[in-house]
């Protein structure tokens, strides 16, 4: 429930500031794209040091004050908002705080569900969270286009904060095991443990970048995306949301499909299907140039979601599987600055491709990199998976 009412007031909030940002503010692909880099920016600069204390500290306290974190940057921007004061400048600094609490949230729940979980569980209570997380991505961006066309942007702020301050009193209802105390040691050096363990492992090496080359991609189309949506294909905010919401639908459906998908397939085939899907999602979302429908933009969304979601089940059970539990926590971070750290960089080269070339560019550019990324895991050795590999000892 708690990861539900996180996912929730995030996505509410992440759709909610660039349609307010167009809509009010009158913000191009340019501004868009510098919104979403500093709003990601949290993955590449903050996930290093959370990992090391997911792997030390409460990791149900950690998840809380992220919460908290989020809840107060929301109101401080619904403060902005009802004075007059808002700017593209406002956003992206409290984006950046928001983001904060996502990155703690991030790191720490993936380290805490093993401790909670037997082995053979894991793959199931991943794919419920992961359903959780899609009910989020299909709610939260309708909710947003319609809170925002039908009363203003403030009511999207103050229910987003709503959810954050009530997924805090669920966590407490955690009851976390306790953990043997870890040998005090140099940060530094215990990252770098981290590191050398995703390197040295054929089969998280290039899970990293994969993901990588997916994000890059996946936020050069965020930052043209509202822009293209409303000034080509002419939807208004309510649209953009329904859009938008389709990948969170996409999401529920393939988290549903995602037990028989696996059943079916061999590990290693099941992990590349969201990677295939990807290009499939891009080449609809280009087919729009020829053919301007929002249905069109709203089925490449669907299939955004019911595609990757099953790489974000499978590869988060395989990295949780394939490494020593005291050290998820460093892992996962690792695995998120290196993946999501590259979204800054897919925003900003979006939002570059969008003020000095047409749209037409920034979406065939998008096909091409999701093309990467399904090279990149083809030619891996997670392809030739039979079965999840058997887990390593608790150390």
């Amino acid at each position: 429930m708690s990861n539900l009412l996180a996912q929730s007031a995030e996505q509410l909030s992440l759709a909610a500031v660039p349609i307010v940002a167009v809509l009010m503010l009158q913000a191009g692909p340019g501004e868009i794209g510098m919104l979403a880099s500093v709003q990601s920016l949290p993955f590449l600069l903050m996930s290093m040091p959370l990992g090391l204390l997911a792997d030390r500290t409460s990791r149900t306290r950690l998840m809380a004050l992220a919460e908290a974190l989020r809840a107060l940057a929301l109101l401080l921007l619904l403060a902005l908002i009802l004075t007059g004061q808002v700017s593209i400048m406002a956003l992206a600094v409290i984006g950046f705080m928001a983001a904060v609490g996502t990155v703690a949230f991030s790191v720490a729940a993936p380290s805490l569900v093993p401790a909670l979980v037997p082995v053979e569980g894991l793959a199931r209570a991943n794919g419920r969270l992961e359903l959780a997380r899609s009910a989020a991505f299909a709610a939260g961006p309708a909710l947003a286009g319609a809170l925002i066309a039908w009363t203003g942007a403030p009511a999207a702020f103050v229910l987003s904060g709503m959810l954050s301050v009530a997924a805090v009193l669920c966590l407490r209802g955690i009851a976390e095991p306790a953990r043997a105390a870890m040998p005090a040691r140099h940060p530094l050096l215990e990252l770098q443990d981290g590191a050398k363990w995703v390197w040295q492992s054929d089969l998280l090496r290039p899970m990293v970048f994969c993901s990588v080359a997916w994000n890059i991609s996946w936020f050069m189309l965020q930052a043209a995306y509202v822009p293209y949506a409303i000034h080509d294909l002419g939807l208004d905010a309510s649209g953009v949301g329904v859009t938008l919401a389709c990948y969170g639908v996409g999401m529920i459906v393939g988290s549903l499909l995602a037990p028989r998908v696996v059943a079916a397939l061999p590990f290693g085939r099941a992990i590349l299907v969201g990677p295939y899907v990807s290009v499939l999602s891009a080449l609809t979302m280009a087919l729009t140039l020829f053919w301007p429908y929002g249905w069109l933009a709203a089925l490449s969304y669907f299939l955004y979601g019911a595609g990757p979601i099953l790489w974000v089940i499978t590869s988060t059970t395989l990295r949780q599987t394939v490494t020593p539990r005291a050290m998820i926590g460093r892992v996962t971070s690792i695995i998120i600055v290196s993946s999501t750290g590259a979204r800054p960089l897919g925003a900003a080269l979006g939002g570059v491709l969008g003020v000095y070339f047409p749209a037409s560019v920034s979406l065939w550019c998008v096909v091409l990199g999701f093309g990467v990324q399904a090279v990149i895991i083809t030619a891996s050795k997670v392809r030739t998976l039979q079965r999840l590999p058997d887990p390593l000892p608790d150390t």
